[in-house]
């Protein structure tokens, strides 16, 4: 299937911009253009309520978390990593998608504000990440009101993130994760695959964009191989929580995303995967801009809903 129209006509104005690649970019000036493309979602809906807390990073500083509680009974609550090659993004920048997920799966969102790269490189974005889960599981009860599921989601850098803490907790044996939702997932360092030379996929993450973040994020070559950075290259899969894959048809990173769900699935976890046709590396995070992106939320809702605490 050829990329969607909504996805060309949107590359067509960002073309006519004349912007500078992303791996041209100093990170502030990417971090601007991030801030762009998150300004053109809007607004997201209004919740029961928002807050944020600031968390210890153990050298002294803080992150921040978002908590943000939809109206109504909270089936579950939802620990998300934003996208952005650990470099780009933050949640103010996501909050339009975290609200949106709030209402619509009917959960509670700790919407995670991870240290950036290259000010705090690898394994910090991965310290705060599990951070933010401990604190989230020993509050799941007061977030939500009763005792329901804990999710760890994210997409891209985020998706990475997501699937790194969930195997942190299954081989600790704790905090219990009930699901992990992976949205074009970063699972591995090696940018020679077949899904990364496809010039077709060049369009607004390409392959030279991916060695920029890794650049930033994780210069050491030898760290990119641990299980923290590439969890596709963790030894064992087994006892991981049941798994949502979305993958986007027109992504360099399709084939390492549908690698790590078909690895998880030969280790026996549960996993539904779905690659989203004529779509492209960040259509996720588009709201009311792609289309694709409402259609994915939809999807994961499908998939996510039945596992939620039942009103």
């Amino acid at each position: 299937m050829a990329l969607d129209e909504a996805s060309a006509s949107f590359l067509a104005q960002l073309e006519a911009a004349e912007g500078k690649p992303l791996q041209q970019m100093t990170p502030d000036e990417a971090r601007e253009f991030g801030v762009f493309l998150a300004q053109l979602v809007g607004s997201g809906p209004e919740l029961a309520s928002v807050r944020d807390e600031a968390l210890p990073t153990g050298d002294g500083g803080h992150f921040r978390v978002r908590v943000l509680t939809p109206a109504g009974a909270v089936g579950g609550v939802v620990v998300y990593y934003h996208g952005g090659g650990w470099v780009l993004g933050d949640i103010d920048e996501y909050d339009t998608l975290a609200r949106t997920l709030a209402t619509r799966l009917g959960v509670a969102v700790v919407n995670v504000d991870y240290r950036l790269a290259p000010e705090h490189r690898y394994p910090a974005a991965v310290n705060d990440a599990w951070t933010a889960l401990e604190w989230a599981s020993e509050r799941v009860t007061e977030i939500a009101g009763h005792p329901v599921p804990l999710i760890v989601m994210g997409d891209s850098a985020g998706g990475n993130l997501a699937a790194v803490v969930a195997q942190r907790a299954s081989k600790a044996g704790k905090p219990r994760v009930d699901a992990q939702v992976l949205v074009y997932p970063v699972t591995d360092a090696d940018v020679d695959d077949e899904t990364y030379r496809d010039p077709q996929n060049q369009l607004l993450l390409t392959r030279e964009g991916m060695i920029w973040f890794w650049d930033h994020y994780a210069p050491d070559p030898a760290s990119r191989k641990n299980p923290d950075a590439s969890p596709l290259q963790a030894n064992d899969l087994s006892g991981l929580p049941p798994a949502i894959v979305v993958t986007a048809e027109y992504d360099p990173l399709r084939e390492e995303g549908e690698a790590y769900a078909d690895r998880m699935r030969a280790a026996g976890v549960p996993v539904e995967q779905q690659r989203f046709s004529g779509q492209m590396h960040h259509f996720f995070a588009m709201l009311n801009v792609l289309p694709g992106s409402a259609e994915a939320i939809s999807y994961i809702a499908d998939k996510l809903c039945p596992r939620l605490a039942a009103d």
